[in-house]
């Protein structure tokens, strides 16, 4: 499985807006330049370590940021198995609903 450093960059970006943070105000709070986080959110690779502060700053999981999915949520398996069913044939939709 191939890390999709893109969706990450923009995982972070609409939680960085959803906190109504700024790049400058987020790039201040863990310490580093506004055009290296700018960088995260176009899809350049970040590390764990930032990843992490990251996370923290903006109250989101690293499971979020990382794969899209919310563990505490009810749901968050959803999309996982919309994508298991797209991929299965029509017979095996049929065996999956029965």
């Amino acid at each position: 499985m191939d890390i999709d450093y893109y969706l990450i960059g923009q995982r972070i970006k609409e939680a960085r807006k959803n906190k109504g943070y700024t790049q400058e105000k987020l790039a201040e709070e863990i310490d580093i330049a506004v055009t290296y986080l700018s960088r995260f959110e176009k899809g350049h690779p970040i590390n764990l370590k930032r990843l992490a502060q990251i996370s923290q700053v903006l109250d989101v999981s690293m499971e979020y940021l990382l794969s899209g999915t919310v563990p505490k949520s009810d749901n968050y398996l959803n999309k996982d198995f919309e994508e298991i069913l797209e991929t299965c044939s029509p017979e095996k939709l049929k065996l999956i609903y029965n």
